[in-house]
């Protein structure tokens, strides 16, 4: 489970100071789904790399499993994130000379997995997404929907408990979009993951159990099952 409390986080700029979030409290449960989405420059990236340990707050704290993200040594942030949680961005990131199956196969050398063992799970991971057949093509050989599938499969191959997503549909057409949305939302399902989405797609947002809509780096959160709202805002300074 997740929790954030009172997080902020400041950018220094030049000689302005940018507010990227503000007071962010927040509670994800294990297997939740939710959808981050607000206009750019809103903080919703930021927000992410905060739960996905790749930037600290300011102030505040983000809690994985009781483990304060922000608190902990680099050295075990770097084991936390190898061990817990799979990121796809919608640049994909994949290396351009690695084929398919080394570029899953990447995910899982920081967790000392035998080179046998390796190729055998970047394998199936390629298989459950749909890309048993290209296990030997290098990204220029593949669509924008099949690198998305390759990223896909290496975030999951090393069986993390949080998946993240970074508008993962961004650099997609729309039919592959609604292909590439239907196998998170399985894969969801099917691992019980905890998945976290950021998208500027409401088409895309209206299909997730939990809204979070960031504004000015201040979150609403929304229950589309039930229609309930909760909006919450940054403490009023005292005067």
């Amino acid at each position: 489970m997740y929790r954030l409390t009172g997080v902020t986080k400041r950018y220094t700029r030049g000689k302005e100071t940018v507010e990227a979030l503000r007071g962010i409290d927040l509670t994800i449960e294990d297997g939740d789904q939710l959808v981050i989405q607000g206009p750019t420059g809103g903080g919703k990236s930021t927000l992410l790399q905060m739960i996905g340990g790749l930037d600290r707050p300011t102030s505040g704290s983000v809690e994985l499993d009781g483990v304060d993200l922000g608190a902990i040594g680099e050295a075990k942030l770097t084991r936390l994130r190898a061990e817990k949680i799979g990121i796809i961005f919608q640049s994909f990131n994949l290396i351009p000379t690695l084929t398919a199956q080394e570029n899953v196969e990447t995910a899982l050398v920081p967790l000392g997995v035998k080179a046998v063992e390796r190729r055998e799970r970047a394998a199936e991971a390629l298989r459950s997404v749909g890309l048993g057949e290209r296990l030997g093509h290098v990204p220029s050989e593949l669509s924008g929907g099949q690198q998305q599938r390759v990223a896909i499969a290496r975030a999951l191959v090393k069986q993390p408990k949080v998946l993240l997503a970074d508008e993962p549909t961004g650099n997609l057409d729309e039919g592959t979009r609604d292909d590439i949305m239907a196998l998170l939302e399985g894969l969801w399902h099917e691992y019980g993951l905890t998945f976290v989405m950021v998208t500027h797609d409401s088409s895309i947002a209206r299909r997730a159990p939990r809204l979070a809509t960031i504004r000015s780096g201040r979150i609403t959160l929304k229950d589309q099952r039930t229609g309930d709202a909760t909006r919450h805002a940054e403490p009023q300074s005292a005067h």
